[in-house]
This record gives C-alpha cells, sequence and structure tokens, in this order.
C-alpha cells in the first residue's frame, strides 16, 4: 500500500469509534436523517410510489414489544423501498383513544376531588386539549428513538379538524343512505366507565363464581316447576321466561303454559327453543333477554319482554323488591339467601370457575345490557370487504388467514358506534323540540334551538378512515391522488376483524368518490394486509403485565442498542407466526452488531474501498466466491423482503455477514493482502461490505449508517440505491474449490482440536495431494487459516489424517512433537474413552432391553438408537488417536 493510499485508510477507519456505543450516536444519527428530509415524501415526485400507514397507537400509549415488532417490520419495508427507487410516504399519527384518554384525565380530576360533571362537558374536553398537548404522545419519542423512518411533517391525530370532517361526512353519508341507524339492543357495558365498549376492549378471564341450581314454578314436586342453573342469580329479577328444547319428553307438557315467578310474582311462559341443549344441565334454562347476547336474540324470536333491571352503574332499579339500589353482586347473595330461604335453591357448586367478560380499561366485569345505542349496518359493507380479498384486489399474508377473515366478515353483527362519553367525535344527530331527527354534515348548521345527540362515536369510527382521512379526504387532495390506495397495511393478527375490517368496509364504500381521481388500479384502502403475530416470552408464554414476563423494548435499546432491538424482532418475524424472544436473543444481536463493526473496521485499517472491480480472470477463488455468494444471498433477501418473510431475510444475511464474510473472506482476505495483486482484494472487500451494509441496512441502520459513510464516505446509506444483481455467472468451479479449502482447513482444525493443540499454536505439516485436489494456489492460505508451517529438515511423522475433497483426498502429515504433552493427552482421552464406553453399555443394554421396547415410544427408542451410534464412532475415534500415540 502506498503512504498515501494507507494516509486516505487510516482517515476512513479513524472516522470510527473505537468501539460501538449505540447511545453515544443513535439519538444525534436519527435527528440528522429527519432535518435532512429523507423520510419527507414529496407528492410532486414522478418516482413510483410506496405508502404505509402506522397504525395510530393511543395517544395515552407507549411503546410495548408489539408496537416495536410491527414498526420495526414497517420501518424496514419503508427504507428498502426507498432505497430501490420509490417515493415513500410512512403516515404516522395517532388515535384520540376515547376512552382510554378520558379516564386519565378524569383520574387526574378525582386527585382533586372533582369529576367531569364538576366542570361541565366544555371545560372538561378543554382540560382533554390541555392533557393532550402537555403529555400526549410519549409514544412519539420512542418511535424515534427505535428509528421509525415516518414522515413527521405529516403527522395526524384523528380528532385533527381534517380527519374530524371526514368522519361527519362519512357519517352523513351512511345515515342518509339508511345505513347508520339507531335501536334498542344488547351491548357490553362497563359500570365503572358507564358506557358501552367494543369487543376488542372485552378481556375474557376465568374467574371463581357460584353455580346455583333454582327451583321455579311450585315447591311441591308433583305440581309443575323446573330447575334452572345459573351463575348470576341476580339477573333472575329480570326474567321473562323459562326455555327448553322443543323435542323434550320432561317439559313438553308444560310448553306454553306459565310459571309464577319466583319473587316479582309475575306469571313468565315456558317457551320451545331449539337454541336449548336437553343434554345440558335440567335441559332447562332461564332467559332474561335484556343482560345476556342468548337470551336477548331468543327474547327478539318470541317476542318477550325486555326489562332492563340495572342502571348505568349495574344497581339493581326497576324491579319493585327490596333488591332496587343493591349493586349486581350485592343482590347476588341478597337474592340467592332469599331463594335458599324459602327452599328455591336446590343445589349450589363453589367454586364454579367460568370465563367472564372483563373491561380492558378498568377491569372490572362487563355487564351484557340492553341499551338505545347508534347502530352501523354492515350487510353490504361485510360483504364488499370479503369480495375484495375473494377477488384479489387486497392480499392477506399469509394466506392460511383468509378462513379467518371470512368466517368474520361473512358473519359480522351490526357495530354499535356510540359510546357515552364525552372526548371523542360527538355523533353529528340533532333532535328538535317535537321529536324531530336531522344528521347534519361538515358544511350544515343545526336548526336553532335544536340538541345535539350527547354520545360520542367508537373510537374504531375515525380510525377506519385511517388510511384515506390522512391524505385529505374528503378532499380532492394531491397526496390522495399520489399515495392511495396505500401499498400494504401492517398490524397484528388479533385485529383484524376490529379494525382491519372496518377500513376495508369504509375504504371500499367511498371507493367511487370524486375525490380519488381516475385510478388504474382497485380504490381498496391497502394491496396488501401482513399480519404478524404475537410476541411471547422464551418460554412460549404471551407476555402481560399480570404475568410480569413483558418487556419494554426501551429497556433493550438502552442495554443493547436500538438495531439490536429491531434486528431480533425481524430475525423472529414470520407471517402470521408468534414469535418468542428473551434477552439473550437481544444478547446474541448485539453481538452481531458489533462482529459487523469490528469486521468493517478492520476492512477499513487495510484499506478496503468499493470501486470499479476488475475483469474476473484476474479475481482469485476467494474473490469470485465472496462476490457470487453476495449475488445469491441478495436475490434470497429480495425474495424474502416481497413474500414479508423478513426472517428469512435476516437469517440470510446474518450467516452469509459471519459464517460466510467474517470467518472466511476476511480471513482469507489477510493471506491475500500479502500478495502482489493486493488491490483486488481490497476492492472486492470494499465492495461485498458496501453491499452488505446497504443489505442490513432496513432492519439494523444506526450502525449500518455509521460504517457505509465510513467506507464510501456517501452521504447516507438511507438514500443510496438498493444492491442490484451483478449479472455476472456464478463461477461454479471457484466455488467448488473454496468449498474443498475451507473443508480442508475444518478438518485440520479438528484434528488440531483433538490433539489438545493451541488454537495459535502451530504445527509443521506436509500436505500430500494438494496439486490433485487443485488447491495449488490456496496452499498458502491453507497454512495460514490451520495455523500449519513447512516442514523442515527434521520433520517427522507423529499423526496424520485424510480428507476426502471433491477432486482428491488430500493427506496432511504433521509433526506434533514437542507440541502435545504426551502423558497428559493420554490421561485426557483415556478419560473420555472411559465415558464414551459407558454410554456405549448404558445404550446397549437398553436397546436389549425387550420391556423397555416394547413400552418405550418409537420416539424415545430412536434417541437411544441414535446415542448409540454416536458412543461407538467416539470409541473408535478415541481408540484410534491412542493407538497413535502408542497407548499403555
Amino acid at each position: 500500500m502506498t503512504s498515501a493510499a494507507s494516509e486516505n485508510t487510516g482517515n476512513r477507519a479513524d472516522s470510527l469509534p473505537k468501539s460501538w456505543n449505540p447511545s453515544d450516536v443513535e439519538a444525534r444519527m436519527y435527528q440528522g436523517w429527519v432535518d435532512a428530509g429523507y423520510f419527507t415524501a414529496d407528492v410532486t415526485s414522478d418516482k413510483p410510489t410506496y405508502s404505509i400507514v402506522l397504525p395510530p397507537p393511543n395517544v395515552t400509549g407507549s411503546l410495548h414489544m408489539g408496537h416495536a415488532l410491527n414498526h420495526t417490520l414497517m420501518d424496514a419495508l419503508t427504507r428498502r423501498k426507498r432505497m430501490q427507487g420509490y417515493e415513500v410516504l410512512w403516515q404516522p399519527g395517532m388515535d384520540h383513544a376515547g376512552i382510554a384518554t378520558q379516564t386519565v384525565v378524569e383520574k387526574q380530576l378525582a386527585v382533586d376531588g372533582k369529576t367531569k360533571e364538576d366542570f361541565g362537558r366544555e371545560l372538561f374536553i378543554d382540560k382533554v386539549w390541555d392533557w393532550k398537548r402537555a403529555s400526549g404522545g410519549t409514544i412519539q419519542g420512542q418511535m424515534r428513538r427505535i428509528g421509525d423512518g415516518v414522515d413527521w411533517s405529516r403527522d395526524r391525530f384523528t380528532m385533527d379538524d381534517g380527519l374530524s370532517r371526514a368522519v361527519q361526512t362519512i357519517f352523513k353519508r351512511l345515515y342518509d343512505d339508511g345505513l347508520i341507524y339507531r335501536a334498542e339492543r344488547l351491548v357490553n357495558w362497563s359500570p365503572e366507565l358507564r358506557t358501552a365498549i367494543s369487543d376488542i376492549e372485552v378481556k375474557f378471564e376465568d374467574v371463581e363464581g357460584e353455580l346455583v341450581s333454582l327451583r321455579y314454578g311450585s315447591l311441591n314436586d308433583d305440581e309443575p316447576h323446573v330447575v334452572v342453573a345459573t351463575t348470576r342469580v341476580e339477573t333472575m329479577l329480570g326474567d321473562t321466561a323459562v326455555a327448553v328444547h322443543p323435542d323434550d319428553e320432561r317439559y313438553r307438557a308444560i310448553i306454553g303454559t306459565t310459571l309464577e315467578h319466583p319473587i316479582t310474582g309475575r306469571q313468565i311462559p315456558i317457551i320451545a327453543d331449539d337454541y336449548v341443549d336437553p343434554e345440558f344441565g335440567t335441559g332447562a334454562v332461564k332467559i332474561t333477554p335484556a343482560h345476556d347476547p342468548n337470551d336477548f336474540e331468543m327474547g327478539v324470536r318470541h317476542n318477550l319482554p325486555m326489562p332492563n333491571i340495572m342502571d348505568e352503574r349495574a344497581r339493581i332499579v326497576g324491579t319493585g323488591t327490596e333488591f332496587d339500589g343493591m349493586d349486581r353482586f350485592e343482590a347476588r347473595v341478597k337474592v340467592r339467601e332469599r331463594l335458599a330461604e324459602e327452599g328455591r335453591v336446590v343445589a349450589e357448586k363453589r367454586p364454579y370457575l367460568h370465563s367472564v367478560g372483563h373491561s380492558e380499561r378498568s377491569g372490572e366485569a362487563i355487564e351484557p345490557r340492553l341499551s338505545l345505542q347508534w347502530w352501523v349496518k354492515v350487510e353490504t359493507l361485510a360483504k364488499s370487504a370479503g369480495d375484495a380479498v375473494r377477488n384479489g384486489d387486497t392480499v392477506i399474508h399469509p394466506t392460511s388467514l383468509e378462513p379467518r377473515w371470512f368466517g368474520w366478515v361473512d358473519n359480522m353483527h351490526d357495530w354499535c358506534i356510540s359510546r357515552q362519553l364525552w372526548w371523542g367525535h360527538r355523533i353529528p344527530i340533532w333532535y328538535g323540540p317535537d321529536g324531530e331527527t336531522v344528521c347534519v354534515g361538515p358544511d350544515e348548521t343545526a336548526p336553532e334551538g335544536w340538541t345535539q345527540d350527547p354520545d360520542v362515536l367508537d373510537t374504531w369510527f375515525s380510525s377506519a378512515l385511517w388510511p384515506f382521512s390522512t391524505l385529505g379526504w374528503p378532499e380532492r387532495t394531491p397526496q390522495l391522488e399520489k399515495f392511495y390506495p396505500t401499498s400494504v397495511l401492517f398490524t397484528g393478527y388479533d385485529i383484524i376483524f376490529f379494525w382491519v375490517a372496518r377500513m376495508m368496509m369504509f375504504g371500499l364504500y367511498v371507493a367511487n368518490d370524486d375525490a380519488f381521481g381516475a385510478k388504474d388500479v382497485p380504490n381498496v384502502p391497502f394491496k396488501d394486509v401482513f399480519l404478524h403475530g404475537l410476541i411471547r416470552d422464551q418460554f412460549g408464554k404471551k407476555m402481560s403485565k399480570s404475568r410480569g414476563n413483558g418487556i419494554d423494548p426501551l429497556d433493550w435499546v438502552e442495554l443493547y442498542g436500538a438495531d439490536a432491538l429491531r434486528f431480533t424482532l425481524a430475525r423472529g418475524a414470520q407471517p402470521g407466526s408468534d414469535l418468542s424472544i428473551g434477552e439473550s436473543h437481544a444478547a446474541a444481536s448485539r453481538n452481531f452488531v458489533t462482529k459487523l463493526f469490528n469486521a468493517v473496521k478492520f476492512a477499513l485499517m487495510n484499506g478496503a474501498q468499493p470501486a470499479q472491480l476488475p475483469d474476473r480472470a484476474e479475481l482469485t477463488d476467494a474473490d469470485r466466491w465472496i462476490l457470487d455468494r453476495l449475488d445469491e444471498v441478495r436475490a434470497e433477501v429480495d425474495t424474502a423482503f416481497e413474500a414479508y418473510e423478513f426472517g428469512k431475510a435476516c437469517e440470510a444475511l446474518y450467516h452469509f455477514a459471519w459464517d460466510e464474510v467474517c470467518d472466511w473472506y476476511l480471513e482469507l482476505a489477510k493471506v491475500q493482502l500479502t500478495r502482489p495483486d493486493e488491490a483486488h482484494t481490497r476492492t472486492v472487500l470494499g465492495v461485498v461490505l458496501d453491499s452488505l451494509l446497504r443489505l442490513l441496512h432496513p432492519v439494523i441502520p444506526f450502525v449500518t449508517e455509521s460504517l457505509w459513510k465510513a467506507l464510501t464516505s456517501g452521504e447516507s446509506v438511507v438514500i443510496s440505491s438498493w444492491p442490484e444483481a451483478s449479472g455476472i455467472e456464478t463461477d461454479v468451479a471457484a466455488a467448488q474449490r473454496i468449498e474443498d479449502m475451507q473443508r480442508l482447513i475444518t478438518e485440520v482444525r479438528r484434528f488440531r482440536s483433538d490433539q489438545g493443540l493451541k488454537d495459535k499454536q502451530k504445527v509443521a505439516a506436509r500436505l500430500v495431494g494438494i496439486d490433485a485436489a487443485a488447491l495449488t494456489a490456496h496452499e498458502d492460505a491453507i497454512a495460514a487459516l490451520a495455523r500449519l508451517t513447512p516442514p523442515e529438515d527434521d520433520f517427522a511423522v507423529t499423526a496424520s489424517l485424510e480428507v476426502r475433497l471433491s477432486a482428491a483426498t488430500v493427506t496432511v502429515e504433521l509433526d506434533t512433537s514437542g507440541t502435545v504433552d504426551l502423558e497428559a493427552e493420554r490421561r485426557r482421552l483415556e478419560k473420555d474413552l472411559a465415558a464414551a464406553e459407558k454410554e456405549l453399555a448404558g445404550t446397549a443394554a437398553k436397546l436389549s432391553n425387550d420391556a423397555f421396547l416394547a413400552k418405550a415410544p418409537d420416539q424415545v427408542v430412536d434417541k437411544i438408537k441414535a446415542r448409540k451410534v454416536l458412543a461407538e464412532e467416539e470409541v473408535a475415534r478415541i481408540g484410534a488417536r491412542l493407538a497413535d500415540m502408542g497407548a499403555k
């Protein structure tokens, strides 16, 4: 190397720190990307477009491991597409999270002994906005920590004026089309929050209760009566029937008759319904239509009264009994006690484990409750969402989840969209003094003196508009024209029903809107839907606060760096599959990042720099092999990315970088750098590392940015081009010679280890047959990597091994005299031999035991057979070594 080249190399290597410390560079590097505008989408660009919307996190939220996975995968795709020459928009934003946000602010007021009613609706909403400005959006700072390349200039909030206009617009259209209506139906009711909540906000937990069997009708066995069982005794105050199966002979005589309610004295009918399972319990069930989903459906079928016996706080009301005013759980005990006193409790089973829905936000058991709510009629909307996937306009990845999609959209119930909250998009319905109703659009004004509906819309209603409302709909905007439909939606498979289906329904409902302009593609909201799995701990258990096994992704960023977090998540990600991770995985990813950093720094110190490659004929076998492998790995990575198989892409890059570039080519390059044509090696090493860093950048952006800029002196790897195929035919012969060389070196290393030689200890050796194996040109590399020296005049063969290669067998003759403590080695081998013989005897004994073989599963027997074979090989190998040493 010339002195000028040496000085240049030193400067480039010196631009890197001594070691990679993520906390020193990541925050500053990220802000530099943002300031440079790398993530800002240009609506005037003539590049092909690629757009993704960020599933809007709750304004109250913080980054959990599921977010980190989702964000990492989206960021990897958008970074790659940007490098491929696309105009990329990754649309960020936050959800106003009606229930969660209102709850946070109400809890703050409660500290001072205040409630929202003390302030009134307008002042309370002002306080929520104050909280949002001061404390909301913690997750945005965390997104920056992990490197999310979103277009912050387009950050949106579901309560922005533009998005609110979109909500009001689509509500009115749906209302005018008869697809939004008001009706009294059963909902999931939260007594704590005093609102209806969605199915996704209900979490089912097994709880210990009591199954109580109650006697209705006469206490005289000779007179009409039935026995029913329930875990919710208090709801019997709202019973309006007892149901049996129409073919149940036990009750045929009393079907159509009535029995006196044990407490209220009302006459309630005995009805027949196919829903009842005659084999379960007594074959008779109590019907409380206002407080049970199945009972409600039966009540509709049989036109039963539906008295609501609980108020919004789940207190008993309107029954005319002594239980009015009691909390539902207190009433459960008191009603059972009264019935027991009257001899109507036939049996009690305690404890009785059963599944009960609980509010995700407030934790209490939800109450199925008949309530007057606003609904979306989903039949036609859901059909269009199903047809879009059937027609291939939208593709679900993996396709194995398509049946779940169809199972949901083809059987969807009407959607309850009203919430009894103050924070959120208020329902644009106004009521006149004489009961008139009008839906007010965004450019309309309600009649003077009319009153607006007090409810707000379900948060999922505004979220369902996210792919197009964030781009300016209902106005016709340049960004809507350029970036819609979006390219792909990323989300967990657990919310495919709740959010994805709603976006599809609303997107297709407005698909022909003039705002979208003329499109030559289907106006679905996204072309692909990628569904990733859930994050589990290293033992395969779902992460949760209650289990205490949750991991804060920011803790891993602090300990190991953002790149290590991202690589861990992406390496485990496959479409639709859960992934189990633990701290050992993050540590391994950190080690990979460190390995890469050290490798590139070493290469820079030795003059590596990407440049025009010389003619292939001027390159060594190792050069051609590593360039060909780079081509193959690039193709693997491209295929994997296009199929959303992030784990496969990361595995290919990991093993190429560690096993082939670092463990082999760098070591071979050290030898080649001592040869006259050293410049070619520096160029090849530079070209390979340049491409490798670009291939790795989407997943580990920080370390690759630092290394790539040092290696190439380029502006930023973020805006560099994605590696393309070389177009050069693979040199199969060179690859075979490198494979043979690797096998030979590996066998010598294994032999040295068996001999007890230290790693750096050099041994005199002669390679017999190297010419026939076509490895003459690699003899210096073999010697260097296997720690061998040429034989001298006093060379004496004390050990040898034969290695069968593709073209010939090479015999390696070694002179280990003076390098091995023969007596110590003999003792070690004898100890190993004794252990192997013990294992052989034990496995042989089991396999000759007929009683054992008759009872043991096949897989157990197979494992023991495999252990026996391995033990036999070890006995033979160690015995041969001892024989070579002249064992006593």
